[in-house]
């Protein structure tokens, strides 16, 4: 039988973990520069919304000029670039692997699905291809990060 000193510990104990549970976890905010017009674009904002990124998304006519001032490799280009945590996100990225990208403070400049392959996150559709996910480095080295 605990004595009531451990018993009270024991709750303290339990009501600290439960208030660290219950603390919100920082919402990580989103800035998406698209080509104008874009459908895809709006609905992979949607994509990292529903997983809890506050997002921002913007028309850019002169959205090449923007990526070749912030270091996105031309070969790894789409229709969007987004910007999070320091980092560059270009293309169809799944949210969940943005996440991981934050989660882990990988040493890296950011993440890109070149092109739009169908069944990424906005692409969705009946067709699903096999995509890779590259992480890129600002000195133009670039590695599969993530293979869907």
């Amino acid at each position: 039988m605990p004595t009531r000193r451990e018993w009270l510990a024991a709750a303290m104990a339990a009501l600290i973990a439960n208030r660290a549970a219950a603390t919100p976890v920082r919402r990580a905010t989103m800035r998406i520069r698209k080509n104008p017009g874009c459908g895809c674009c709006d609905k992979w904002a949607e994509h990292l919304e529903k997983l809890g990124f506050d997002v921002t998304v913007e028309e850019d006519e002169r959205l090449d000029a923007y990526r070749d001032r912030a270091g996105v490799p031309r070969q790894l280009r789409s229709c969007h670039t987004g910007e999070v945590g320091g980092y560059l996100v270009e293309g169809h990225v799944p949210g969940d692997l943005v996440r991981r990208m934050l989660d882990e403070k990988a040493e890296i400049a950011g993440l890109a699905v070149p092109g739009m392959p169908m069944g990424s996150p906005g692409m969705e559709g009946a067709v699903k291809h096999d995509y890779d996910v590259i992480a890129f480095r600002k000195n133009g080295s670039t590695f599969v990060y993530a293979s869907r």
